[in-house]
């Protein structure tokens, strides 16, 4: 039976969430993992019992599961991810005579075409590729390499690589997104990288214009359309239909262009879905108005969607990786809130509900469509 399975990663462990082609009742599991900080959690295009979850603690350091059940049993399988053999120490050795040290594992991206192919988006920003399901990683070195490279500074949340996407007709093409460096692009699998800033401009940086250095907070694009790209940017909602070539805004009437997510209706290419949040010092949506805002002309103009949505004394936040859409034929869009609810609409945005409340604060959001 059609259906959608949720994955949430929280503060304090990952949940998954399952219904049917309805979305009205869901079956809440977790939380898995408890105690420990799951940044992603993101299932297999190809295998939907395949999932990985990002597991990270200061403590214990970084781990990676993996579950093919879909979530109901996980198992660590990396094991490169170590020091001196031992999981989890945030340490990798690149060919230098000391390890190089990263924080977390904050994006996880299953091939759209090889099964056991998986990449890794990490803090400081860099690049991982998996061949083999998890077991064991290779760092794409072109990445970290990049001439630009001595100019990438970390934004408030670190210099992370929060954004892979992988054009699903070349597998070898894909684009990423650093903060606070900016937006860049592969065509030959990530040997060679490719700024693709220009048209963005930041006030806050030495050069606003300049090539990186850019805070790019999130990335998404239509599978039917690789070249046509969304990004929420630190200030600035922007459009690209060039493949990054070049960028212009498209925040139009939106009350204020600072947020975290953005995305794409799964069936209409130019309706898009952000969360307005108030500024950079306040991470928390106007006057205490939680509203999603819906643009079905890709970014031209924009409308609010209240109907189920706190409209008072609503003080959260709705992180980068937080927000997804099922691929029904009634386009389901889900988001997840740092005070732990967890909203769903079953009709494109148009009403809302609360599926799940009083979680640890949520991380990732992430639609399995089951069939």
């Amino acid at each position: 039976m059609a259906g959608v399975r949720l994955l949430v990663g929280t503060r304090k462990g990952a949940f998954v969430l399952t219904s049917d082609e309805a979305r009205k009742s869901w079956d809440v599991s977790g939380p898995h993992f408890a105690g420990w900080e799951i940044y992603h959690v993101k299932g297999s295009p190809i295998d939907e019992n395949r999932i990985y979850a990002s597991q990270s603690s200061s403590w214990f350091g970084q781990q990676i599961q993996r579950s093919d059940d879909g979530g109901k049993t996980w198992q660590p399988v990396d094991n490169t991810f170590a020091y001196d053999g031992v999981p989890g120490t945030h340490q990798w050795y690149d060919g230098t005579p000391h390890p190089w040290e990263f924080k977390r594992v904050w994006h996880i991206e299953p091939s759209t075409t090889e099964a056991d192919t998986v990449y890794a988006g990490v803090e400081d920003a860099a690049l991982f590729r998996s061949n083999d399901g998890g077991k064991s990683w290779h760092e794409l070195p072109g990445l970290r390499g990049h001439g630009s490279g001595a100019h990438w500074q970390p934004g408030a949340g670190g210099m992370c690589l929060h954004t892979i996407l992988i054009d699903p007709s070349d597998a070898k093409r894909m684009f990423i997104a650093i903060s606070a460096a900016g937006a860049f692009r592969t065509e030959d699998g990530g040997e060679s990288w490719k700024p693709i800033n220009r048209g963005l401009k930041s006030e806050y940086i030495p050069d606003p214009e300049a090539e990186v250095g850019h805070c790019v907070h999130r990335l998404a694009m239509h599978p039917s359309r690789p070249n046509v790209l969304f990004m929420q940017k630190h200030w600035d909602v922007m459009r690209s239909d060039d493949g990054g070539n070049s960028w212009r805004e498209v925040s139009g009437n939106l009350p204020t262009d600072f947020g975290f997510v953005i995305d794409v209706h799964a069936h209409e290419p130019e309706t898009i879905y952000v969360v307005p949040i108030k500024s950079d010092s306040e991470h928390f949506p106007i006057d205490g108005r939680l509203q999603v805002w819906r643009s079905r002309t890709g970014g031209e103009d924009w409308e609010a969607l209240t109907n189920g949505l706190p409209q008072s004394n609503c003080y959260v936040n709705v992180l980068r990786d937080a927000m997804s859409i099922d691929t029904l034929d009634s386009c389901g869009i889900y988001f997840g809130t740092t005070g732990g609810q967890v909203y769903a609409s079953s009709d494109s945005g148009d009403t809302w509900a609360a599926i799940v409340r009083d979680l640890p604060p949520v991380l990732s959001v992430e639609a399995q469509t089951l069939r």
